[in-house]
């Protein structure tokens, strides 16, 4: 094992003793912010640091067997024994390896995800419904809840622009790497020569910000204004003013809600999603930083990126970022993702291990 890597795990080894002194100590209940803090922190390390136990623990039946094999009668049975153990030796480093990587803080956050029509005109508003109704089908596998923060409606069907927020444990993991440009290639049911055209829409995926402490807005920087709400008809619309329209002055983001009768939770919605935004903003910013220095195989996430293909003729969708192709369109539009959202996990992790190695080689 790499010196740096045993120097980490050491370091977790004492911090752990350190979590469990103080948890035994009287009164430390008193401070439930910290003791909840303290809880989480020993769950996170624990399990790192008795796989590290047992790591150890190999290293030493590793020493024994060599000092067996010097026993000629015994040097058979020692050799099986050290060609065992050595491979049990290097399944558990690359284990550890794998749980030092740095944890994403926003993975078990519910999202925010935002699709909004692009080029080709009425096909890219259908073509946003049925990105829609594929990461809804997925939520559903996943039983986590899909609730409409906004949309505007396209004449044709489909929509120019959805945000709905996505509330369950790890949706922000299994979704991040969806944010970019999504293309589709087929025929347009407005089509009546049977060409093919290609359209794309953009999808954004923004982790929900915490109530307190992850965003700050601040009233000043908001301008707030109300509207009437704009839709089918009935007999609440253009009625009462319940829409809200909330602009952020130092970046010039504007967030619009109004599917809901209550102005005050059309307002609520709205800084909710203006939050996220400029969370959104802040991890990219972050992960600017870190490009800079290695580009990440998963791309940028960049809005105007493009990640992926959907080819209904040939009936193959393909992410561009990591050269994967699977012909199961149907499957994948009906919310069947987690052979492409496991792939992009494992390739970012890939990335993350190779980054590890180099640092520990320095």
């Amino acid at each position: 094992m790499k010196t740096s890597i045993a120097s980490k795990l050491g370091q977790l080894t004492r911090r752990l003793e350190e979590i469990n002194h103080q948890l035994a100590s009287e009164g430390v209940t008193s401070d439930l912010e910290n003791y909840r803090r303290l809880t989480r922190e020993r769950a996170e390390i624990a399990p790192v640091v008795e796989l590290y136990r047992v790591y150890r623990s190999g290293e030493a039946d590793l020493d024994a067997a060599r000092e067996m094999a010097n026993d000629p009668a015994m040097r058979e049975f020692a050799e099986t024994e050290i060609r065992e153990t050595r491979e049990r030796l290097e399944r558990l480093e690359a284990e550890l390896q794998k749980e030092l990587l740095p944890r994403d803080p926003n993975d078990e956050r519910n999202i925010f995800l935002e699709i909004r029509a692009g080029t080709g005109g009425a096909e890219s508003a259908l073509f946003a419904g049925d990105l829609f109704r594929m990461y809804a089908r997925f939520a559903e596998r996943k039983s986590w809840q899909v609730e409409l923060i906004s949309q505007s409606v396209s004449d044709l069907g489909g929509y120019k622009e959805i945000i709905v927020k996505i509330v369950g444990r790890g949706a922000y993991s299994k979704l991040k790497f969806e944010s970019g440009g999504h293309r589709v290639q087929r025929v347009p049911a407005t089509e009546t020569q049977g060409r093919i055209h290609t359209s794309a829409c953009t999808v954004a995926v923004m982790p929900e910000a915490d109530e307190i402490g992850d965003v700050v807005l601040n009233p000043a920087e908001l301008r707030i204004d109300t509207f009437r709400s704009s839709g089918a008809g009935g007999q609440h619309v253009n009625k009462t003013d319940s829409a809200i329209r909330v602009t952020h002055l130092p970046t010039g983001m504007v967030v619009e809600c109004q599917d809901d009768r209550s102005q005050h939770k059309n307002k609520a919605r709205a800084l909710a999603v203006l939050a996220a935004r400029l969370k959104d903003k802040q991890i990219r910013e972050q992960q600017a930083k870190t490009a800079a220095t290695r580009k990440s195989l998963i791309g940028s996430g960049d809005r105007s990126e493009r990640v992926r293909t959907y080819n209904f003729p040939q009936g193959r969708v393909t992410d561009h970022r990591i050269n994967l192709t699977l012909y199961k369109i149907a499957q994948i539009m009906d919310g069947d993702l987690d052979e492409l959202t496991s792939a992009l996990a494992a390739e970012h992790q890939t990335e993350q291990l190779a980054q590890l190695a180099e640092e520990a080689a320095v």
